[in-house]
């Protein structure tokens, strides 16, 4: 009887300390768990190979009478903590993987847009002229002796100056140029005083010469649609969209490409090629829409008409 009661005693002392011995095996899977999966995310959050500081501290045993039950409780809470920061950090993560994808498809599709319009304005190459090649006549076996006649080189010939016109000379001395010392804004003022007084080549000359010598300039935009105006103006239809769409493409979001491309449109009609309008017209619905100045709006809304667009 004596010897049952013992051993009854031993085994219920012996439970706890072995389950308490147990219980760290688990925590010890479980941190490794964690440790695998948090370098798995380190290796996406931080590629450059610098890891994570910890946020989890050690929380303060409860009391000094449960010594062997503190620390594995403590274990175990800080575990639950890691646990949960990992799910958080691997939904965020998934979470940027869908939005940077969104942005990556948005800027295949702008790209796309800008390679379409890029044959838009494109002049044909006119096709290689191929020389005929020279007949030879067969020689005499006897060859006519002749006299050498002295070679005799003969006067240039100074090409005729085109008169002057001194009505136009007079208007263009007329506008003012700008001397205000910053070189770069007053080569757009002249250029776009020349286009306002209606001398349009002129005004084609200083406006190229501008956007080709300031191509980051704040006035680019500006400038370069002033010049597809200024080829528009004089008739000059191909050169006009060539100079827009260059507009568009070079800065889309500059402050006169959305102008710049509804007066693409209106070259392209008047050049006889409403298929390419058309595709200039959807692509400012596309792109600007109602984002765009009421002007601009109107003037695709009738070059849809102009074109004979499909809806």
């Amino acid at each position: 009887m004596r010897y049952s009661l013992t051993l009854t005693v031993l085994m219920c002392s012996i439970a706890p300390v072995a389950a308490l011995a147990a219980a760290p095996a688990v925590i010890d899977l479980r941190v490794d768990k964690l440790e695998k999966e948090m370098h798995a995310v380190q290796r996406k959050v931080f590629p450059s190979g610098v890891p994570a500081e910890p946020e989890v501290s050690a929380t303060p045993s409860t009391s000094a009478g449960n010594a062997a039950s503190a620390p594995l409780a403590d274990i175990t809470q800080r575990v639950d903590l890691l646990e949960a920061q990992v799910k958080t950090l691997t939904g965020q993560i998934e979470q940027y993987t869908v939005r940077l994808k969104r942005v990556e498809d948005a800027n295949k599709a702008q790209d796309a847009r800008l390679k379409a319009l890029e044959p838009v304005a494109a002049t044909e190459t006119p096709a290689p002229v191929v020389a005929k090649p020279l007949t030879a006549k067969p020689a005499t076996t006897k060859p006519a002796v002749t006299t050498a006649k002295p070679v005799v080189a003969p006067k240039p010939v100074t090409p005729a100056k085109p008169a002057p016109n001194k009505k136009r000379e007079a208007l263009v001395a007329a506008v003012a140029v700008p001397d205000t010392g910053d070189t770069a804004e007053d080569s757009y003022t002249y250029g776009y005083r020349l286009f306002d007084a209606k001398l349009y080549p002129e005004a084609q000359v200083k406006l190229a010469e501008f956007v080709s010598k300031y191509p980051k300039n704040k006035r680019y935009s500006f400038a370069q649609n002033l010049l597809g105006r200024a080829y528009l103006e004089e008739g000059k239809n191909a050169n006009a969209a060539k100079a827009f769409v260059e507009n568009y493409t070079k800065m889309p979001k500059g402050e006169r490409a959305a102008e710049s491309l509804s007066w693409a449109g209106v070259a392209l009609n008047k050049d006889n090629l409403p298929a390419k309008a058309c595709r200039v017209y959807q692509e400012f619905t596309d792109v600007y829409g109602t984002k765009a100045s009421k002007d601009a709006q109107a003037r695709v809304a009738k070059g849809r008409l102009d074109a004979k667009c499909p809806s």
